[in-house]
């Protein structure tokens, strides 16, 4: 879905003309690829297996693998960010923060309130919930991959000394978190440069009109992406909370059938039946829903929050 990456142009005295800079991407060009083999989850990080394949001479081997953290995908991404040397390139977006407290805490309590429920009803909100929990994992592990893909398809990005290291060092990269002065030092740096271009935007009266126009539009449809990314979780979300009404309503129905009359008794096991198949119809909705949509959203907004930072 995100193999492609647009030809990057400079705008230059209001018009926009292609520069050497700007290049296409050959996507057939198999020079430097890049994926993650492998993913190891633990209980505060998540360890990803970079392997690395290139015939460019630049490396000192063909093929190899290192071991990164998140924290060290951040590292990179703001290495680029901060090169002045690729000012009005677009960045691609870093990825997510791996985060699955969320199903963890949601395994927690159904352990807890095991003994409020039947067997059947445990047994099945478990497998939901470690699906769910998979599906995260499988998700973050392919947003981390794209970051890279997208760097090494990059004609200038693939060149960067810095992308070579976090590819090819065998060892730590010894990245650490921000730590909470320096959270607070950013962010305050960030609210000061917002000050200087809104007072600096209305006081020049020289206004570049193309300008204002690609940067209005870029606003626009982030926000619009933002708001369909934000209806199209809580869509969701209810299919999956639909999901996990059924499998109560499904194990009420199969206890109450075995407590009626045996003329009943099939007639509530069949719609017990039924709602378990509808059950794994919303669960499927909802995993389709995120991934295709909602996951198409969130990177094209993250990708069109980064044009907005550039423009």
């Amino acid at each position: 879905m995100m193999d492609g990456i647009e030809d990057e142009n400079e705008i230059i005295n209001g018009e926009n003309k292609k520069t050497g800079r700007s290049e296409t991407v050959d996507l057939t060009d198999n020079s430097l690829l890049v994926d993650i083999s492998d993913a190891l989850s633990e209980k505060d990080k998540v360890k990803f297996t970079v392997h690395t394949k290139t015939t460019l001479p630049d490396f000192k081997k063909t093929d190899f693998t290192v071991v990164r953290q998140h924290e060290e995908f951040v590292w990179l991404h703001d290495r680029f960010e901060e090169n002045e040397e690729y000012a009005g390139f677009i960045i691609p977006p870093v990825p997510p923060r791996p985060d699955f407290d969320s199903s963890r805490d949601k395994l927690q309590k159904l352990g807890e309130g095991e003994g409020t429920m039947t067997k059947e009803e445990f047994n099945k909100m478990k497998q939901e919930l470690e699906a769910e929990y998979l599906a995260t994992f499988k998700k973050t592990v392919a947003m981390h991959e794209i970051f890279l893909t997208r760097l090494a398809q990059h004609p200038v990005f693939r060149r960067d000394k810095i992308f070579h290291v976090f590819l090819e060092y065998e060892k730590d990269l010894t990245v650490r978190s921000k730590n909470k002065k320096e959270v607070f030092e950013s962010l305050m740096k960030s609210l000061s440069k917002s000050t200087d271009e809104f007072l600096l935007s209305a006081t020049v009266k020289d206004v570049n009109d193309f300008f204002e126009q690609e940067k209005n539009f870029v606003i626009d449809f982030h926000a619009h992406l933002k708001e369909a990314t934000e209806k199209s979780d809580r869509m969701t979300k209810k299919h999956k909370d639909v999901a996990d009404s059924f499998i109560k309503i499904s194990s009420c129905l199969l206890q109450l059938a075995t407590h009626e009359h045996r003329d009943l008794e099939k007639f509530l096991t069949k719609v017990a039946e039924t709602f378990e198949k509808a059950r794994k119809v919303e669960g499927r909705v909802a995993s389709d829903e995120d991934l295709k949509l909602s996951d198409v959203l969130r990177y094209y907004m993250n990708d069109s929050f980064a044009v907005k930072r550039l423009l």
